[in-house]
């Protein structure tokens, strides 16, 4: 499985693997969330180096901060997804998606599972954005409060196709959300060769 594969079984198993991580380390957290946090923080621009997206990680899991020391798998599994989640947003293939559990699980944990990302995404934007957020387009600001909307679902939510589909709906408007953020706070990538000029 290519690192760049985003099938519907790849992204099951990278959930299976955090949510691996966060039970081996008795996490109090939802992976999703943590998830969520650093998207929001990428998309509004940001870049954290490898010791504070440690802390990050350690500070949401209600781990001591020298968890990632003392541990032998937190630190390069944190840092290989810290990698991928950038390189996700910023593939012009469009081929990310929050992290969230797939329909083996009930729609209660997944509607959970997307409201913590959601509110995470917020919280990590809100972290590295701040004010510049009131000064965002118009569309950026009504995703945000629809986000905000999003954040305060329940999750009593019974199942049936109609509630599947609302939810495969809202999950997919924010995962383009997410990208429109993305692209709104973050200046493209220049191509690695200089392109010769014309006289």
């Amino acid at each position: 499985m290519s690192e760049t594969d985003t099938s519907g079984a790849a992204r099951a198993a990278e959930f299976e693997r955090w949510a691996n991580v966060f039970t081996a380390h008795k996490a109090f957290s939802h992976p999703s969330e943590l998830h969520g946090v650093l998207c929001g923080r990428l998309a509004a621009g940001s870049r954290i180096d490898e010791p504070e997206w440690l802390n990050m990680v350690c500070e949401h899991m209600g781990l001591p901060e020298n968890a990632a020391d003392d541990s032998e798998d937190l630190a390069p599994f944190m840092n290989k997804a810290y990698d991928q989640t950038l390189s996700h947003l910023k593939s012009t293939d469009m081929s990310f998606h929050p992290l969230l559990p797939d329909d083996d699980y009930a729609i209660e944990q997944r509607l959970e599972a997307l409201v913590a990302w959601v509110r995470g995404f917020l919280e990590g934007m809100a972290l590295t954005a701040g004010e510049a957020l009131g000064q965002a387009p118009d569309e950026i600001r009504e995703l945000i409060e629809d986000m905000v909307a999003i954040s305060q679902l329940e999750d009593d939510e019974e199942a049936s196709d109609e509630s599947e589909q609302q939810l495969l709906e809202i999950t997919e408007y924010i995962r383009l959300g997410a990208l429109a953020v993305f692209t709104e706070f973050n200046e493209p990538e220049r191509p690695a060769s200089p392109s010769p000029t014309l006289h």
